[in-house]
C-alpha cells in the first residue's frame, strides 16, 4: 500500500496518508495511457474544416467547348477538379474525430495516470485548501511553499470558485475538482496537488 506524506500550505509535513492499492500502487499500463490520451485530444479536436467539391463550387453547367474539333482535350465542366476554381477532390468535411474506448480501460486509464504520478514522486497531498476570496498571491504563495515550480494541477474534492480564480492567472497551474479529474490533465502536468478530501473520493468513485 502505498504510503505519502501530508503537507499543509505552508509546506510543513503535517502526517502521513496510505493510499489505495488498486487506485495508486498500480504498475501503470503504458498501452492503456496511450489510448486514453489520444481520446481525449481526439474530442478536443473541432473537426469543423471543410472544401468545397464539383457540385458546391460556382460556374458549369454548360460544356465548355464542343467536343471535337477543337484541337484541345475535351472538358464536360469547368467545376472540374483540373479546372482553376474547380472543386476539391477527397477533401476535408466537417467530422467529430472521437471515438470510443470501454468503460474498463477507461477507469483503468485514470488509475494507470494516478499511480504513475505515486511511482514518480509527482504526487502532493495536501491536509486541505480553501480560500476566503481569489487571490492569485495565495495560490503562488502555495506553490513556493511546496517548491513546485513547474507545470501543476490541483485538486479538491469539491469545485471552489476562489481556488479556480486563484490559480487560473498562472501560467502552467490548472485546478479541477475531484469529478473533473481526467487522465489528460493528470499525465500533462509535472505534479499533481490532490487535497486529503479529494483522494478519499477518488477513491470512493474508482474503488
Amino acid at each position: 500500500m502505498p504510503k505519502v506524506t501530508v503537507f499543509n500550505v505552508d509546506g510543513k509535513e503535517v502526517g502521513q496518508l496510505d493510499l489505495a492499492d488498486g487506485i495508486f500502487g498500480l504498475e501503470p499500463n503504458v498501452h492503456v495511457l496511450h489510448s486514453a490520451v489520444l481520446l481525449q485530444q481526439a474530442s478536443l479536436r473541432s473537426g469543423t474544416h471543410d472544401t468545397k467539391g464539383r457540385s458546391e463550387v460556382r460556374g458549369g453547367g454548360r460544356k465548355p467547348w464542343k467536343q471535337k474539333g477543337t484541337g484541345r482535350a475535351r472538358q464536360g465542366s469547368i467545376r472540374s477538379p483540373q479546372w482553376k476554381g474547380g472543386g476539391i477532390v477527397f477533401g476535408p468535411t466537417p467530422r467529430s474525430y472521437g471515438f470510443k474506448l470501454p468503460r474498463k480501460v477507461r477507469r483503468l486509464a485514470i488509475k494507470s495516470a494516478l499511480s504513475s504520478k505515486v511511482q514518480d514522486n509527482q504526487l502532493i497531498v495536501l491536509d486541505a485548501l480553501s480560500l476566503s476570496q481569489p487571490k492569485t498571491k495565495d495560490i503562488a504563495k502555495l506553490l513556493t511553499n511546496l517548491k513546485v515550480s513547474r507545470k501543476a494541477l490541483v485538486v479538491t474534492a469539491d469545485f471552489d470558485n476562489n481556488v479556480a480564480l486563484s490559480a487560473r492567472n498562472i501560467p502552467g497551474v490548472k485546478f479541477v475538482s475531484a469529478e473533473g479529474i481526467s487522465v489528460l490533465d493528470v499525465m500533462k502536468h509535472d505534479q499533481l496537488i490532490i487535497t486529503k478530501d479529494a483522494v478519499a473520493k477518488v477513491e470512493e468513485v474508482f474503488a
